[in-house]
């Protein structure tokens, strides 16, 4: 809750998650899938490297995730952060993907 504590709406709380991953993130990382969703092409288990934010204003709307850009066989792809986990990130990295994870499982997505 200290990520949004400010927030007012959802755009707020968006920007706010935003800017802590802006300063927590350590680009690139490797990360693994760590479970499937529908319409994406990652399995579980696979290995991807995370290159940076996905570079959006806001959510397109109320099932809007936080995305990252991963580099996916010959291909840049935007996942949700939620899909992967650090693989020999460092301590921050590996702090701000729990917290949104835990966000996630809160059911507090945007």
């Amino acid at each position: 809750m200290e990520i949004i504590v400010d927030c007012y709406d959802e755009h707020e709380a968006w920007s706010g998650w935003s800017c802590y991953f802006g300063d927590k993130l350590t680009f690139p990382f490797q990360a693994k899938c760590i479970r499937t969703r529908r319409g994406s092409l990652l399995r579980v288990g696979e290995q991807v490297t995370v290159t940076s934010l996905l570079d959006d204003d806001e959510p397109a709307g109320s099932l809007a995730e936080m995305q990252v850009m991963i580099e996916w066989r010959d291909r840049t792809l935007a996942v949700p952060l939620a899909q992967l986990d650090g693989v020999g990130v460092n301590e921050q990295t590996a702090e701000a993907i729990a917290d949104w994870h835990y966000w996630v499982e809160q059911g507090r997505q945007f």
